[in-house]
């Protein structure tokens, strides 16, 4: 059964937006008390967050699909609709999230830190939101805007100061056993370490973790056996250490020539050409091990490598080899930038700027102009397209943003298809030329005499001398049909 995964790939949903409300506060003696529909709650975000508990990626290997809470609808009465729930998803510490393509979108080193992987949708606008001089009772309120759907893959590099590498059954289990408290499985057999073991190890006043990567041979960094699963984790460390059998069974193998295919899968891999190294010749507990460990020291030192002779099992040469490792770690840490604070950068749109393009395209012979633009495409996802008041309302928006002048400067006529939108998710309409008409219209939409001022007793007295002047003009004189006309 599968224990350790340091590579998924990860569907996230945020939650939806909760719709606006459109309602009219109604009571005894005043039965049209002004719009008060609230605004919907905000969708849940899905955020990945560092957690130091956590060491694999094994619970979304199971479980991949991750959804967050939707907001809540508003309702009458001024109450707003209640905000999503955020999904906090812990992942291990050097966790890195790229998108499909394999382009890195964050990179979470240390506790705490934390990526907004699927943000949730705004909720909508209620009619009381929506209510203004012009627009006194909105009759509509705004949708909910859908949260964003997202496949990321999460890729485990694993944070450590130290890293062993070498051949399978070179001893690196058993080394980090004896350096730190770590209790690896061990056995004697190649492949036993089918996972990166992470360990503790103090050395005076110098702390440090080191790991063991396992599964290097001959073609790892092309992908062959494990070696290219588990060679990012060496990405992070700031010193390799060369862990080399001095007793193996293989004849075809000794410690320089596996020094040699080592360094040659880690150059193929890339990146790691600027970490100091060290060699341990392990197993010197064994005869012939020690014997083959001081013929090939001389030429390691020769290459230029600081060498240590170290048993495991007989735990000799460790307190040397801790020390030298903690030397290395704080001197790697001190060259090291320190972190600047948190600066804030503000990036100012440009003046020519409209927020919106518009592009032509042909369709079946026809023209077709494309909308794409962060506004026009949300007012679009917020309207509600079966209330005449809601789509008037877009329209007016449209309008003031500027891009019906657009599209009378790319040429768009009359009859002509309009699409605004991805080509996938788009909203196509035949566009007519509306700029003053249609602003004449909108300036009358969602006005409600009944909110407005009353007229002054002479005033109306004139307008109904007005209204009887011209009925009697069109149709002669008459006796209304009813004692009170007109109203």
């Amino acid at each position: 059964m599968t224990t350790f995964v340091d590579r998924v790939e990860l569907h996230v949903a945020a939650g939806n937006g909760g719709h606006g409300c459109a309602s009219v506060h109604r009571e005894k003696f005043k039965p049209l008390g002004g719009p008060d529909g609230g605004n919907g709650g905000r969708g849940g975000d899905v955020v990945l967050t560092v957690d130091q508990s956590v060491t694999t990626l094994l619970d979304y290997h199971h479980s991949p699909h991750r959804k967050a809470t939707n907001g809540k609808p508003g309702e009458g009465g001024n109450r707003s609709g209640k905000d999503g729930q955020d999904l906090v998803l812990p992942v291990p510490d050097g966790t890195v999230v790229l998108d499909k393509a394999g382009n890195v979108l964050a990179d979470l080193v240390g506790h705490g830190t934390s990526y907004v992987a699927a943000q949730g949708g705004r909720g909508g606008l209620g009619n009381a939101a929506l209510a203004s001089a012009r627009r006194k009772a909105p009759g509509f309120a705004l949708l909910g805007e859908p949260g964003d759907l997202r496949d990321v893959v999460l890729e485990l590099k694993t944070v450590a100061d130290v890293a062993l590498v070498g051949y399978p059954s070179a001893g690196k289990s058993s080394l980090i056993s004896v350096l730190s408290a770590a209790k690896p499985k061990i056995a004697d057999y190649p492949f036993t370490t089918l996972v990166p073991n992470l360990g503790v190890v103090t050395a005076g006043s110098t702390v440090y973790t080191i790991a063991d990567v396992p599964g290097l041979i001959p073609g790892a960094s092309q992908g062959k056996g494990l070696g290219l699963e588990f060679l990012r984790h060496v990405e992070r460390c700031s010193v390799l250490v060369h862990v080399l059998d001095t007793a193996t069974l293989e004849s075809d193998r000794d410690p320089l020539s596996d020094l040699d295919v080592i360094e040659e899968e880690l150059r193929q891999y890339g990146g790691l050409d600027d970490r100091p190294r060290l060699v341990v010749l392990n197993k010197i507990d064994v005869p012939d091990g020690k014997d083959l460990a001081e013929m090939v020291r001389p030429d390691l030192e020769a290459r230029g490598y600081r060498v240590f002779e170290v048993s495991a099992v007989a735990h000799t040469g460790l307190k040397e080899l801790s020390y030298a490792l903690a030397e290395l770690v704080a001197r790697a840490r001190a060259a090291r930038p320190k972190e600047e604070a948190t600066r804030i950068v503000i990036r100012p749109k440009a003046v020519d700027d409209a927020g919106f393009t518009v592009t032509r395209e042909e369709v079946g012979g026809e023209p077709l102009f494309r909308v794409r633009g962060e506004k026009p495409e949300r007012w679009v996802r917020q309207t509600d397209f079966n209330n005449d008041e809601a789509v008037g309302y877009l329209a007016d928006r449209l309008n003031r943003l500027g891009v019906e002048d657009e599209l009378m400067k790319a040429g768009a006529r009359s009859g002509d298809g309009v699409a605004i939108g991805p080509e996938e998710n788009a909203v196509v309409f035949d566009w007519e030329p509306s700029v003053t008409a249609g602003a004449e219209m909108l300036g009358r939409r969602g006005e409600d005499h009944r909110f407005e001022a009353p007229r002054p007793a002479a005033q109306r007295r004139r307008d109904r001398q007005a209204e009887r002047d011209e009925a009697e003009q069109e149709y002669g004189d008459f006796e209304p049909f009813c004692p009170f006309w007109p109203f």
